[in-house]
Parts: C-alpha cells; sequence; structure tokens
C-alpha cells in the first residue's frame, strides 16, 4: 500500500459556537453582523459585594437540552457548554459515526479554569455541613478534561484525547495541536476547541479586584471596546467553541461541507510575567509570524485577523505592536483587524473556539465582523479595526489570535478551501 504524504492537508467541517449574543454559528454570526453585545446585569450570582455588576452571560441556555438531565447534576457548567458545541458541531458537519473508525477520531478541547463554579459551591457546603456532605462527584466536577472525557462518550469518540489548559489561549492551542496530530496521520477527524463558564465569584472578584475588569456599571453594552482610546478593561464572558477538523480526502469522500483549511500555527511565550504581556510584543509578534510561516505564506497574503484584543489598556496597544512587527508596518496598515470581544465579552478558555469560528465564517461569507463600541481612535492602536460595521470583502486567509496569561501566545491561520 502506497504511504500517504505528509503532512497531510486538514479542513473544518463542523462548527459550533455557544456564546453570549447567539447558540449556534448562523445566530451568532447574524448578532455580530447587528452589532449586539451580549453584556448585562449578572444573575449567576450575588454580585452587590463587588465593584463590577455586569458581564456576558450565555442566555436562554438549557443543559438539558444537550445532555441527559441526571448528566447535568454531576458536571459543571463548563462541561454543559462544551457538551453543546459538540453537538452544535456534529450535528453541522453530518458526520456519521455509524461509518467510521472510532479509534481515529480524536479530541483536543481545553478550559482556561475548570470547575471554578463547583469548586465554591462544595467548599461552602463543607463549611456549613461538614466533610460528610461533600459530593461523591466532587472530582469530575472540578477536573478540567471532564468536558473532553464527556464529549467522547457522548459521540463515541475512542482516538487522542486530551484537554490543554493555557489560559486565554486554550481554544487555540486546541485547534493548532489537533492540526498537528490529523496532520501526521494521528487521526482522521478532531473535535477541537474550548469553553468555560468563569462568571462566579472567585473568577469576578480575582479579575476585578486586579483591576482588570471594566468598571462602566452605568453602560454594560458599551464597557467593551477594543482598540479604542478610552478602554478601561475587559468584560467576563463564558461559553465554548467547537470545531470539526478532518484530513481532507476524509471529508471529500463523504460529501462534506468544507468551510476552509486549517493552514498552519504558532505558538511562543512571553517569558516575562505571569499576567501582563511583553510591551516589546515580541513573543506575540514571533508566534503570528510562526502561524504565517508555518502555513507556506507570505505577510502580504493575510487579509483579516480576529485580535485578540481584550479591551484593556495593555494588550491592545501590544497587540497592535506585534502584528507590525510580525507582517510588517506597511502590510499591517492594508490587514483588517477586529475583535469580537465587544461583542460576546472575554470568553477566556473558550476564546479562541469562538473566535476561529467567526474567522472561518468571514471565509465563508466574504464578510469581516465588526468591532464594535469602538469610538474614539487611539494613537497607540493606529491599524484597521473595521469600526462598527462590517465589512465586505474578498476573504482568502486570516489569522485569530489568542494570548494568555502565563505569556502564553497563540495563532492559527485558516484559508479557502482549493482543491
Amino acid at each position: 500500500m502506497k504511504q500517504p504524504d505528509y503532512p497531510r492537508r486538514v479542513v473544518v467541517t463542523g462548527l459550533g459556537p455557544v456564546t453570549p449574543v447567539g447558540i449556534g454559528k448562523d445566530e451568532t454570526w447574524q448578532a455580530l453582523m447587528d452589532g449586539k453585545c451580549g453584556a448585562g446585569e449578572i444573575t449567576l450570582l450575588d454580585h452587590s459585594d463587588f465593584s463590577v455588576h455586569f458581564a456576558c452571560e450565555v442566555k436562554n441556555f438549557d443543559p438539558c437540552e444537550w445532555m441527559d438531565a441526571r448528566e447535568t447534576k454531576r458536571v459543571d457548567r463548563f462541561v454543559h457548554f462544551a457538551m453543546a458545541s459538540a453537538r452544535l458541531a456534529m450535528d453541522d458537519s453530518k458526520l456519521d459515526m455509524s461509518k467510521e473508525d472510532a479509534t481515529r477520531c480524536g479530541i483536543v478541547y481545553g478550559c482556561g479554569i475548570g470547575g471554578v463554579l463547583s469548586t465554591q459551591d462544595i467548599f461552602e457546603k463543607y463549611q456549613e455541613k461538614g466533610a460528610k456532605r461533600i459530593s461523591p462527584f466532587t472530582v469530575p466536577l472540578l477536573m478540567t478534561n471532564c468536558a473532553s472525557g464527556m464529549m467522547a462518550i457522548d459521540h463515541g469518540f475512542k482516538g487522542l484525547n486530551y484537554s490543554p489548559v493555557t489560559a486565554c489561549a486554550t481554544g487555540s492551542h486546541s485547534i493548532g495541536l489537533a492540526l498537528r496530530h490529523i496532520q501526521w496521520g494521528e487521526a482522521e477527524v478532531c473535535m477541537a476547541g474550548g469553553t468555560e463558564a468563569g462568571i462566579s465569584i472567585l473568577g469576578l472578584g480575582g479579575f476585578s479586584n486586579m483591576k482588570a475588569l471594566s468598571t462602566r456599571n452605568d453602560d454594560p453594552m458599551t464597557a467593551s471596546r477594543p482598540f479604542d482610546k478610552d478602554r478601561n478593561g475587559f468584560v467576563m464572558g463564558e461559553g465554548a467553541g467547537c470545531v470539526i477538523l478532518e484530513e481532507l480526502e476524509h471529508a471529500k469522500a463523504r460529501g462534506a461541507h468544507i468551510y476552509a483549511e486549517l493552514l498552519g500555527y504558532g505558538m511562543t511565550d512571553d517569558a516575562y510575567h505571569i499576567t501582563a504581556p511583553d510591551e516589546t510584543a515580541d513573543g506575540g509578534a514571533r508566534c503570528i509570524r510562526m502561524a504565517v510561516e508555518n502555513s507556506r505564506l507570505k505577510p502580504e497574503d493575510i487579509d483579516y485577523i480576529n485580535a485578540h484584543g481584550t479591551s484593556t489598556p495593555y494588550n491592545d496597544k501590544t497587540e497592535t505592536k506585534a502584528i507590525k512587527l510580525a507582517l510588517g508596518e506597511d502590510v499591517a496598515r492594508k490587514v483588517a483587524i477586529s475583535s469580537t470581544k465587544g461583542n460576546t465579552g472575554h470568553m477566556l478558555g473558550a476564546a479562541g473556539g469562538v473566535e476561529a469560528i467567526f474567522a472561518i465564517q468571514a471565509i465563508e461569507k466574504g464578510i469581516v465582523p465588526p468591532t464594535i463600541n469602538h469610538f474614539t481612535p487611539d494613537p497607540e492602536c493606529d491599524l484597521d479595526y473595521v469600526p462598527n460595521k462590517p465589512r465586505e470583502m474578498e476573504v482568502n486567509y486570516v489569522l485569530s489570535n489568542s494570548l494568555g496569561f502565563g505569556g502564553h501566545n497563540c495563532t492559527v491561520c485558516f484559508g479557502k478551501y482549493k482543491d
């Protein structure tokens, strides 16, 4: 038998976003086009003792629509979102597992902080009622890999399965790593992405007290202002994003709809500070450059970048600098760039998975989503951020940036599928 050529080509055949502005690819995309923001008063906890009273929560979400009602009580909210995102992506891909070799179907799907809601609930019960009332389901409630494990059980994926944890770069790292497994023949199909449910006492308190969050309590809808001069912090979000990746010939053989080709990725670390970006932007620039080169492209090939764009003072100016260093300033000024965190808030470990879906849809639809709430240009953020309105344009190659606490940088690159 002729041995396959390596690396093999990898394509995207299913999209599954669960976001504060919509559930499913169509509802969520329309929300981006309409400039919808998912921010509002927090309902998941009593926030009266905090300085921040709003977040981007996932609305109208019933986990019992996506998994067995009994199981919903045995896993954390981040797993609920993961299960929904996987179901959405699988349904979209029309992958029939009765016709697949389950041992060649893998999952690389992470979470930034795991079961933080369950952590606080279990500890409160311990304080109130003692050790005997600690739930026997405590360990699966807490463990980050519970999501990928439950997804495998639900869909019968018996191949490689693990959960990267790199804070806000988790979803992108998962997609990049899944690409490698398929490229080098270790799987034919992979679910990849990330999930997060961090709107909690610990999450809200921790980010608020480190001054990372916007405090625009009187105007939550415009609090997330990526690249705007008056940005003053990010807005917490939650949700999940899952993509189905397949080896090209496998996808073609079953007649799958191909959204885009996953071409390459880059990964670096700043080795600078556990929460602050390196203001030289060296790590981010190397990461972007690596993704472009790994995809066998040139800087001038890039049409659109879905930026990390958190709406914090340091991230946005540093990411702007990284893009200039990586692509060259002249090229960088010609690239359309947007941050969709004005819509969704910062979904932490889920951000990379969801924003990769937006980048893929930009290719398929020939429309770049806008950076909403961009009111006042910042001299230190002086690129084309597609302010406030979507832009129709030909989109052949896109990058999606994710930057996480710990200095983690990851960029994934997608291209229009060409046979």
